[in-house]
């Protein structure tokens, strides 16, 4: 009974002692821990006003926030580490190690996130723009870190990695493109005529924009007849509509106007008729 009595006398005295110990360095860490929330929370705040300025998307201006807040946040852990007396230098050069195999491992990945951020501060394009690269197309609907995603024209979705952009010959249509239509006119009609109920046409369709101005010329003399250039600018999300309505309306003028259109024409010769 002594020994029992002996032996709690001295597991009390030993956690005391340990409390009184470390009781503050672990108040002190607890405070500097807290400390770092609201340093993360005041440099996050401060980043996202400097962000506004670059007119980035929400999502990646949110992303970038937290990941300010998430860095300081584990900086000031690293300091609260260091006061409760953690050997730091061991962990650090195991997390040296083991970073080292997983970058080798996650090449991909690490070449799509630098990727998307040289697109995220360049802003080669943006969400809502039209971009034709490595043989894709289409409207951009989202960018993240590791990837862009294009909504093509027959509404299905392209995911193109980040690295694929960065470095390639990319041509952003913006958020307007100019149709390449065009008609053959017979060499009886007036041109004048012909290119003023053209652009009747194409000022009665509210898809297409006055500024820029639709081109409308003569673009050839063909053997079969005059051809007409027609090329009238229109937002990205009309392009698939507008030419189609275009064409419509001109063949409907045209048919009413009595204006013939130029027809594929071929002399036929038979030789040797008439021998016997």
């Amino acid at each position: 009974m002594d020994k029992s009595l002996a032996m709690l006398d001295q597991v009390q005295t030993v956690v005391v002692t340990q409390a009184v110990s470390f009781g503050p360095k672990v108040l002190v860490a607890a405070i500097i821990v807290g400390a770092g929330f609201y340093a993360g929370r005041w440099a996050g705040k401060m980043l996202k006003r400097s962000l506004m300025r670059m007119k980035l998307e929400p999502d990646l201006e949110l992303l970038l926030v937290r990941v300010m807040r998430i860095a300081v946040l584990a900086l000031f852990g690293v300091i609260a580490l260091q006061n409760l007396g953690v050997q730091l230098l061991p962990l650090i050069a195991g997390l040296g190690v083991a970073g080292a195999g997983i970058a080798l491992a996650m090449q991909g990945l690490l070449s799509n996130l630098v990727a998307g951020l040289t697109i995220i501060f360049t802003h080669p394009f943006r969400i809502g723009e039209y971009i034709s690269v490595v043989g894709v197309e289409g409207i951009v609907s989202d960018i993240s870190l590791f990837n862009t995603v294009l909504t093509h024209a027959d509404q299905s979705r392209v995911v193109v990695p980040n690295r694929k952009l960065v470095g390639e010959i990319l041509h952003n249509y913006g958020h307007v493109r100019q149709l390449d239509l065009g008609l053959q006119v017979s060499y009886d009609c007036q041109p004048a005529s012909v290119l003023a109920i053209v652009r009747e046409v194409l000022q009665a369709n509210p898809a297409v924009l006055a500024e820029p101005a639709a081109v409308v010329q003569i673009s050839a003399l063909e053997d079969n007849g005059i051809r007409i250039a027609v090329r009238p600018w229109v937002a990205v999300g009309d392009v698939s509509r507008t030419g189609g309505e275009i064409n419509q309306a001109l063949l409907e003028v045209l048919r009413a106007r009595a204006i013939r259109l130029a027809l594929p024409q071929r002399e036929v010769r038979v030789l040797g008729a008439g021998q016997g």
